[in-house]
């Protein structure tokens, strides 16, 4: 037996119009806002920057490159599209920070989701639907305002971008399933290239398993196979994408293979990777997190998704175009069994669920409550978790003071100075008071009203709060890389030594020698920077026309007190936050190494390892 799910309203193309311009209107005030005003965040971002600035300026759009290594961490789409950014005339004029460039990628991505995600719903109403425009829009701000969403829609990493290529091509899938007369099969293929050349093959595994799931649940899997073409749709993805790998490859060889698919894909599935061990339901609580405060619709989507629809006590088939959150829930079931199977977990790794998340709440909460009374549940418990937020944020005068980072010593006391922690509280409470409102007077489009004051907590407190951040922990580093350009003599050496930043490679432009702040750091030090080469930069003798005795020194006030740094008698340039700006004698340091080998302290730079910059 099939049941047909009959939309309520069926929108015009004026109607559809206005509602997509209202989407990219909060788009642009979520995502694009401000976008450059503060710099790059260590440690990632700045890689992924530099790589990108590096292609424009060296005219080499093959191989990532950071302060002269290869970098085969991620494929080259995000770092392309932040070189022609950086590419463009007159960057450094408006672009001083250089993070325009290197965040609207991410910012771009974001937007580009969350037209898909409003113009799907709002072509494709859902049953009992009364506003599908309304819908389209909550679904869409549901996206952006995802607390991983509002960070990494603003962070030069790649994360965003696969999100978004990634999720308009699950979308464009189903789009096609659901109306196979009007939708072309092979731009949903098109597309998964693209997220191929963004993260690398868990594009092509996600959306296997995303389909598979689908088809299960539908029961339909012939007409789904017969709707979606997947073979000739993969040739099209990897004419797409494997260009590239095979260039890269062929150019690269080994270092390329061991390093992206060895580690950054194989290794990071079947070991723990950079200490990133994580129990097996770390993505119970991530899940709950990321849709704060509307993870009560959320659970409520994913039970209607799979609850059995029943007419006259038998199983009933959905049809195709009435199927969206069936999808949207196979979707988030997909990035959940997958990434809970991998070793290494990291919360990012949740962004791609994102968007069939906000189909979820945006579904959940687009009908009344007398149709689904489960709603009347899930509505109240996502007032209640949005008033605890509230509560929280009232008491941070009794909870901020215990936030101390070593690297932000002074950023308790600049928060509860600036009073931004309670301007959220005040923007959270007022979404309490209207979900308690709108819950006796339930209303078609309601979940936007709850939604409204949440996004005047992203333009005036949260991007606040990250403008302040910025200052305590990023615009010390800054400054640094300025003393560092103005104080250089010829051919001296840049060194940063303890905290690694590596956005002072970035706002220095040049190569700079990072090492830790162990004893055998500073041994491999001093034999580094008389023997490294690499590309645009190679050791340097003590002595002679072509050598330099001192060397620019960046240390953090942790690293000396440790005994080994100390008596450096090193010439003091500049203090700013807790880095020391030092110009050192190379003399000094080779004796200091001296005495630590003949301790036993060795070098061991040479030595591969799997992350090197």
């Amino acid at each position: 037996m099939v049941l047909t799910f009959a939309a309520t309203v069926l929108l015009s193309p004026l109607q559809r119009r206005r509602g997509l311009l209202l989407i990219l209107a909060f788009g642009v005030a979520l995502c694009l806002w401000q976008l450059g005003d503060s710099g790059l965040v260590d440690e990632t971002p700045p890689l992924f920057a530099a790589a990108g600035r590096a292609m424009s300026t060296t005219g080499d759009w093959l191989t990532p490159r950071v302060n002269g290594l290869p970098r085969f961490d991620k494929p080259p789409l995000v770092y392309w599209l932040m070189g022609l950014v950086y590419a463009l005339p007159g960057h450094e004029v408006w672009d001083p920070l250089g993070t325009w460039a290197a965040r609207l990628p991410s910012a771009l991505a974001s937007v580009l989701m969350m037209l898909a995600l409003g113009d799907t719903v709002m072509c494709w109403p859902q049953k009992d639907d009364a506003c599908p425009r309304r819908t389209g829009v909550a679904v869409a701000l549901a996206f952006a305002l995802s607390p991983l969403v509002m960070v990494w829609s603003r962070v030069a990493v790649s994360d965003a971008l696969f999100c978004s290529t990634l999720g308009v091509s699950l979308l464009l899938q189903w789009r096609r399933f659901a109306a196979p007369s009007t939708q072309p099969w092979w731009l949903a293929w098109l597309v998964l290239g693209l997220a191929v050349l963004t993260k690398g093959p868990a594009a092509v595994v996600l959306t296997g398993m995303v389909l598979v799931l689908f088809a299960l649940l539908q029961w339909n899997l012939a007409s789904l196979w017969q709707r979606l073409r997947p073979l000739p749709g993969l040739l099209i993805t990897a004419l797409i994408s494997l260009p590239w790998y095979v260039a890269e490859l062929l150019v690269e060889g080994q270092p390329f293979w061991d390093s992206f698919f060895g580690y950054h894909n194989l290794q990071r599935f079947t070991s723990v990777v950079n200490s990133h061990l994580q129990p097996w339901w770390f993505f119970g609580p991530v899940l709950v997190v990321a849709s704060l405060p509307f993870t009560p619709l959320l659970i409520l989507g994913l039970l209607q998704a799979f609850v059995p629809v029943r007419k006259g006590g038998a199983l009933c088939q959905t049809e195709p175009e009435g199927s969206l959150q069936s999808f949207a829930a196979c979707w988030l079931l997909a990035v959940l069994l997958l990434f809970t199977c991998a070793a290494t977990k990291l919360p990012s790794y949740w962004l791609p669920a994102t968007p069939a998340a906000a189909l979820l709440i945006g579904l959940a909460a687009s009908v009344s409550p007398q149709q689904r009374p489960g709603l009347v549940w899930a509505w109240g418990g996502s007032v209640v978790l949005a008033g605890l937020l509230a509560a929280g944020l009232w008491a941070s005068p009794f909870w901020v003071e215990w936030i101390y980072d070593p690297e932000m010593p002074t950023l308790a006391a600049e928060l509860l100075a600036s009073r931004l922690v309670l301007r959220a509280a005040v923007f959270c409470s007022l979404s309490v008071l209207l979900g308690i409102w709108l819950a006796w007077r339930p209303r078609p489009g309601r979940l936007l009203a709850l939604q409204g004051p949440l996004v005047a907590f992203q333009l005036f407190s949260f991007l606040p709060m990250w403008a302040l951040g910025d200052k305590v922990r990023q615009l010390p580093v800054r400054q640094v890389a300025h003393l560092l350009v103005a104080s250089q003599k010829s051919r001296e050496p840049l060194v940063m030594v303890g905290a690694i930043k590596p956005s002072l490679h970035f706002y220095t432009d040049q190569v700079v020698v990072y090492e830790g702040r162990s004893a055998g750091a500073l041994v491999n030090l001093d034999d580094r920077l008389r023997e490294e080469e690499r590309s645009g930069w190679s050791g340097l003798p003590i002595e002679g026309p072509m050598g330099s005795s001192t060397a620019l020194v960046v240390i953090d006030q942790g690293t000396t007190q440790r005994r080994h740094w100390q008596d450096l008698q090193p010439e003091l340039l500049g203090k700013f936050g807790i880095y020391r700006v030092w110009r050192l004698d190379r003399r000094t340091l080779e004796k200091r190494a001296n005495q630590l080998k003949s301790e036993g302290f060795q070098t061991d730079w040479r030595q591969p390892r799997p992350e090197r910059f």
